[in-house]
């Protein structure tokens, strides 16, 4: 799977991790930034993904931060992003299922490091339901 992803400096660890085992998984990711822990302006960051995302470059996105609540805020200021702020394995499954989530946003200050790629792996493998959850995603954007 294609996967654009990025992180302002409190999710940078998180992030290295997930490029080096996603990428061990076949995955095919692209790096938004930020590419170290110095201080960094998360939307500036963030930004760049959910654009990137929401234009069909790649099919999923991931977001990372010290909470992952300003990464979600500012991913889901785009149109046609349906940014989920994921804590647990069940958290990231119904947000494929009944919400055809786009773009995954984790806090490694929230989330103990052995469920990182539980949730994360969760979140790529799941499938949208459809059905009546087509009919609310479709009430979120609708066309003027």
């Amino acid at each position: 799977m294609k996967i654009a992803i990025g992180s302002d400096h409190a999710g940078f660890g998180y992030k290295a991790r997930l490029k080096a085992a996603l990428g061990a998984l076949g995955h095919d990711l692209t790096d938004f930034g930020t590419h170290s822990t110095e201080p960094v302006d998360y939307p500036v960051v963030i930004r760049p993904v959910a654009e990137a995302v929401a234009a069909g470059l790649f099919e999923r996105g991931i977001v990372l931060g010290g909470s992952g609540n300003g990464e979600a805020i500012v991913a889901n200021r785009v149109r046609g992003v349906r940014c989920t702020l994921c804590w647990n394995v069940e958290s990231a499954r119904l947000a494929r299922q009944h919400n055809d989530a786009n773009i995954l946003s984790l806090g490694e200050r929230l989330i103990a490091e052995p469920d990182l790629m539980p949730i994360v792996t969760t979140w790529l493998a799941t499938a949208f339901e459809g059905g009546r959850h087509a009919r609310r995603i479709a009430l979120i954007d609708p066309i003027s």
